[in-house]
């Protein structure tokens, strides 16, 4: 495992690993994520025996709206909707479309989706292919890592590379709204207002 800054030279190289399948942990703006290419299950697998006890499906990050279209079914409303909050703090639970495997949703029909409000991640997902697993880096039931080192010491030796960016500028874990009911439900509190959500 090599920590890295994260340089124009280094995000290009925790692409190329992503892209052979490797695993990650990268800077958002949010808390540090853990990360590996979504389509490609083998990786997947490996990534949730780093996270540890997990029955949640891993979120998705993505480098733009249009992406995210590739893996979840989206209405005019929905997209109305995250155009007001990304890219920044807000996860959003929509319908899975076929596209993605069953492995990162844990057969529940649904995946949680972003785009981050953080360089550094953006450019890493795109060179990565557009979407890129976003899970929290670290264990399951531990606290969500907000620097590389805290990252380090909680997965350093399972994963192939750590980039580090910096402190995570919010240090907080996103909202997160469910939007596969007839009503929207809040499914954790965090830096986006539920007043903000509710007025949009």
């Amino acid at each position: 495992m090599k920590v890295m800054r994260a340089t124009k030279g280094a995000i290009q190289s925790a692409a190329q690993i992503v892209k052979k399948g490797g695993v990650i942990v990268y800077p958002t703006d949010t808390v540090y994520g853990l990360g590996c290419n979504p389509f490609n299950e083998n990786a997947v697998k490996r990534l949730l025996k780093i996270k540890g006890e997990r029955t949640k499906p891993l979120p998705i990050l993505a480098s733009n709206i249009k992406e995210i279209k590739k893996i979840v079914q989206t209405t005019k409303k929905t997209i109305e909707l995250v155009k007001k909050f990304w890219p920044g703090p807000l996860t959003v639970v929509l319908p899975q479309k076929s596209s993605l495997p069953n492995t990162v949703t844990c057969n529940l029909g649904s995946v949680a989706v972003r785009v981050p409000n953080h360089q550094v991640a953006l450019e890493l997902i795109r060179l990565s292919g557009g979407l890129l697993v976003g899970t929290s880096a670290n264990k399951s039931g531990k606290k969500p890592s907000r620097t590389a080192l805290d990252a380090a010491e909680q997965i350093g030796g399972e994963v192939d590379i750590i980039l580090d960016g910096g402190p995570a500028p919010i240090g907080a874990s996103s909202t997160v709204i469910d939007l596969t009911g007839e009503r929207p439900k809040i499914l954790r509190k965090g830096p986006v207002e539920i007043d903000d959500m509710l007025k949009a």
